[in-house]
């Protein structure tokens, strides 16, 4: 028998195992209970890539880049060269700018994360 500082008893613990266990194994959210999935971007949203929040030439453009990037893609994305990703931009329906401007960099580089793929975007 396990004495312990537990707040939740052994039931709740498997209940609790059972409602994440679709997330743990698939990487994304279940449609299990909706309520607890992000809502997606509206058509009218600012695009955080361009226009009125800021784009490349604002100060803090690498942390925005990097944003929008971890937005659209997900760890299974890396590592993986600028085609790929560019696939992967598309699929997860990522603003046109962005996706043409990773589909600029070039081919033989490969990126490891969306870290490395932010600086290469903003040329740090």
């Amino acid at each position: 028998m396990q004495r312990g500082s537990d707040r939740l008893n052994v039931h709740r613990d498997d209940e609790m195992k059972h409602e994440l266990k679709g997330l743990l194994r698939s990487g994304h959210p279940t449609r299990v209970e909706e309520w607890h999935d992000p809502e997606p971007a509206a058509d009218d949203d600012p695009e955080v890539w361009s226009g009125p929040v800021g784009g490349l030439g604002s100060p803090a453009s690498l942390e925005r880049v990097r944003l929008e990037l971890a937005r659209h893609l997900s760890r299974h994305a890396f590592p993986a060269n600028a085609a790929d990703v560019a696939r992967a931009l598309r699929r997860g329906n990522a603003p046109g700018g962005l996706v043409d401007a990773v589909a600029r960099l070039p081919r033989s580089e490969r990126y490891a994360n969306v870290q490395e793929l932010a600086e290469a975007l903003v040329g740090e």
